[in-house]
């Protein structure tokens, strides 16, 4: 009983330490730091014109949980812990802090709508106005790294695409970060992304100007219901999106279908949902667990990847699945014949 008080006990304290992390974040307290080797709560607060006294409770906070060192007494900076919490730091932690406020957030909207079975859907994600805009960087942080090291590299359909100066669509593109990936890899790709949220496409479109991508990168708020291209794709991709329009699969393969070119593909990156549920004890795949009970108050379930295949193949497309990650990813290529 007390080895687990105390287990639970460093398990709050690194909770606490991501939820002050997050303020930080969001409020970008800490590219507020970044450049400075003392700065006070109340220049703080006057260079990034936020509330004084709410910075000085997070700077005292901060300070205890070791993201930040005292200067003087009334200055602080940031400690090589703080530091990690930068977006551009190698392995940079940003990604768990806006993760465990999101899983914060779901965690309360479940525990209220169990008591109803309600499933508000997508919708839940634009309820707080300091996650949704970090959702798409979150992935992005996380994402990002093992399309362009592994899975491109690994999936040869990519190098297929490239070498056609192929079109890539992205459908659910959020902030853009996989055409942008493929972009950067692929010189001779072009892509359209497709998203729901206006939020999203801004940030996408954003970026891909400041990557010097936009010649190449095209980005859409959309429907996928209504959405139509004059030129066929020679590569169609969803990223961690097929789950959230599995109701209506039949349509949706169809347009996978319909919109590709001969010899083109359809490429498909989930969380590998596992059919042994003793696979959720292993450390690395708890937290699929408990996303698959987000996605439920989204409308959506985790797939299994031959739950996809399967449906490529009602669609007449042959199909390779591949696994990264530890098994953790599944990218599912579904190819029209």
């Amino acid at each position: 009983m007390k080895e687990l008080r105390e287990k639970l006990l460093a398990q709050l304290q690194g909770a606490l330490l991501l939820d002050i992390a997050y303020i930080g974040v969001v409020n970008r307290l800490f590219e507020g730091m970044r450049q400075k080797g003392g700065i006070s709560a109340a220049e703080l607060a006057s260079d990034l014109r936020l509330d004084e006294a709410y910075i000085r409770r997070w700077c005292d906070a901060a300070f205890a949980f070791e993201l930040l060192e005292q200067v003087d007494a009334d200055s602080f900076c940031l400690s090589e812990t703080g530091k990690l919490f930068l977006a551009d730091t190698a392995n940079s932690m940003q990604p768990f802090a806006i993760n465990a406020m999101l899983a914060a957030h779901m965690s309360e909207r479940a525990a209220g709508l169990m008591r109803t079975g309600e499933r508000p859907g997508e919708k839940v994600m634009a309820e707080r106005d300091t996650i949704l805009p970090w959702f798409g960087p979150m992935l992005e942080q996380t994402f990002a790294p093992m399309l362009e090291k592994e899975i491109i590299a690994h999936v040869p359909a990519y190098a297929e695409v490239d070498a056609k100066g192929g079109l890539a669509i992205d459908l659910g593109c959020g902030n853009g970060w996989y055409l942008r990936g493929l972009a950067r890899r692929l010189p001779h790709v072009r892509g359209i992304g497709l998203d729901g949220f206006e939020e999203n496409i801004q940030q996408a479109q954003g970026r891909a100007g400041a990557q010097g991508l936009s010649d190449r990168l095209e980005f859409i708020v959309g429907d996928i219901n209504k959405f139509s291209v004059a030129e066929e794709a020679d590569l169609i991709a969803m990223n961690r999106a097929l789950h959230h329009v599995w109701h209506e699969k039949e349509n949706v393969f169809r347009f996978f279908s319909k919109h590709l070119k001969p010899d083109g593909v359809t490429i498909i990156w989930e969380p590998n949902w596992p059919q042994d549920r003793a696979v959720l004890r292993q450390v690395d795949k708890r937290g699929m667990a408990f996303q698959n009970l987000s996605e439920h108050v989204q409308g959506n379930h985790f797939l299994r990847p031959d739950e996809i295949a399967e449906q490529f193949r009602a669609v007449g497309m042959d199909t390779e699945v591949f696994l990264f990650a530890n098994d953790r990813e599944a990218v599912i290529v579904g190819r029209k014949g």
